[in-house]
């Protein structure tokens, strides 16, 4: 299945497709014009660009390609809370399922919040569980094999929980991981491993998956930065299944806040060197895994860059 990743733009979800496109800025394959003047917070198309989602603070909207609106999912009741809540939705890798989380605590809905699984034609429910969180929001990872998601839900200061949910039997069957201090960043194009970043910035670690064991840390000192000057931030990701990029940021005497990308050799635990990525902060950066990866220009619009690897 083609690679397709999303933006909101001018009031339209604008989808690309970066791995038949040649390095440099990146134009829309396909554009769904959004309707509705609340915030969108989170977008996906299906790869034949048939159809598009959005996520505002109240639902989630399927549209086809002309903007009509063939599916709305409503988080009921209507929430009165303006601010810290914002839900996520994704297609499964099949595109028949929709996967929603809900930030329902924070948003006043007197319940926690739930992670729900839609039928991707009619936005009815298929299954769904409630969590054990109260997020601020939630970063969904879909598994290369298509047979799961890891859900990251950021709690503030409290850290994140993190999930492995799947269907079986038609029911929504959680697997909780026993840490709250991790937040995973990416999972590697085999599906074998995933990446991850302490809470309090300190270290990256990998991880078999999809048990959670860990197999390599890196603290912040290895990349030649001290915890005093530097962070390790929640960014970065698999550049390939052999290669990792790993930030780390901070600022400086004058208060000006600075970063670097850096390769790290999987195979040996090693770090290569620093990678100009030509980001311009550091979560201006998205890895597609294939020796690739994706920054934007000032209004937003998608970069694709390209790894030259030495002979």
């Amino acid at each position: 299945m083609q690679r397709i990743i999303t933006r909101h733009l001018q009031g339209s979800v604008c989808a690309y497709e970066p791995t038949t496109s040649r390095p440099g800025e990146l134009d829309p394959v396909a554009k769904f014009r959004i309707a509705s003047d609340d915030e969108v917070h989170d977008h996906a198309v299906t790869a034949e660009l048939h159809r598009a989602l959005y996520a505002t603070k109240h639902e989630v909207v399927c549209i086809d390609r002309a903007g009509a609106e063939l599916w709305r999912y409503e988080f009921a009741p209507r929430s009165k809370e303006k601010y810290g809540h914002w839900p996520s939705c994704d297609y499964s890798l099949d595109e028949s399922l929709v996967w929603v989380y809900r930030p329902d605590a924070m948003a006043g809905r007197g319940n926690p919040d739930m992670w729900v699984v839609l039928d991707a034609g009619s936005g009815s429910v298929v299954a769904q569980a409630e969590l054990e969180t109260a997020g601020h929001g939630a970063t969904s990872l879909r598994h290369p094999s298509g047979s799961h998601f890891m859900l990251s839900v950021g709690e503030g200061q409290d850290g994140c929980v993190v999930y492995r949910g799947a269907l079986s039997d038609g029911a929504l069957v959680l697997d909780r991981y026993p840490w709250a201090d991790r937040c995973p960043i990416d999972i590697s194009p085999d599906g074998r491993r995933f990446m991850s970043v302490d809470h309090g910035q300190s270290d990256v670690q990998f991880h078999d998956h999809p048990g959670g064991e860990v197999v390599l840390t890196l603290p912040i000192e290895v990349f030649g930065h001290g915890p005093e000057d530097a962070c390790v931030e929640w960014s970065g990701g698999y550049l390939d299944p052999d290669t990792a990029i790993v930030t780390v940021g901070g600022e400086t005497e004058d208060e000006e806040e600075w970063h670097q990308h850096y390769l790290v050799d999987l195979r040996t635990g090693g770090v290569q060197d620093s990678l100009d990525a030509h980001s311009r902060n550091a979560y201006d950066f998205e890895p597609l895994g294939d020796g690739s990866w994706l920054t934007s220009t000032p209004d937003g619009r998608p970069i694709l860059w390209r790894h030259a690897k030495p002979d």
